[in-house]
């Protein structure tokens, strides 16, 4: 039984050297990312940005292109807000973002009353035969039971939560951005990828 227990300790371990960190994570029960299902599908995943060690995402603001008229983008960016709620009171929030899109005015800030971000949700307008505006607002939900909204634009329909950051809190985020078209239909930010704490 011993020498079972030895080959079976020995395979893990030979298992563990080929699995990425990532991978070995989801393993041991920990999701180092979380994302919803109804993201649109075009432009590329940008650079990962993430709050310096110890902080949390409490807070948010979006970059909205609310044109009525011609070429609409709607979503174009999501600004994440990194504070310590330990301090007992939010200071010196640091603000990160992965890549914005080329359009649109930075709307107000919304923070959690006394928590921190666990989940996510987007309004995205499914794929148009003409102007397609892809995601045009985001919700975050906060460990004290508060969801906020952003001040985006009413295109499109609201898809399922995505699910929570186990026990942590989210800390960093990817975006999907298309780049600018020309002569084409723009449709800047398509999706959203959050980003667990350690």
């Amino acid at each position: 039984m011993h020498h079972f227990f030895s080959i079976v300790l020995s395979l893990l371990a030979v298992i563990g050297q080929h699995v990425s960190t990532a991978e070995r994570r989801i393993v041991g029960g920990y999701n180092p990312w979380v994302s919803v299902p109804n993201g649109g599908p075009k432009g590329i995943w940008r650079t990962l940005s993430r709050c310096p060690d110890g902080m949390y995402a409490v807070g948010f603001s979006i970059r909205v292109d609310k044109s009525v008229a011609g070429d609409k983008s709607a979503l174009n960016g999501i600004r994440l807000l990194c504070a310590d709620w330990s301090k007992g009171v939010l200071r010196d929030m640091i603000p990160i973002e992965s890549h914005s899109g080329f359009w649109g005015d930075w709307t107000n800030v919304k923070v959690c009353p006394s928590g921190y971000f666990t989940a996510f949700q987007l309004r995205v307008q499914s794929p148009q035969l003409g102007d397609d505006t892809a995601a045009n607002n985001v919700r975050f939900g906060c460990t004290d039971g508060a969801e906020l909204e952003g001040d985006g634009t009413s295109w499109g329909d609201w898809g399922n939560w995505s699910p929570a950051c186990w026990g942590t809190g989210i800390c960093g985020i990817m975006t999907k951005v298309e780049d600018r078209q020309g002569t084409g239909d723009d449709t800047a930010l398509n999706d959203a990828r959050m980003y667990c704490c350690d």
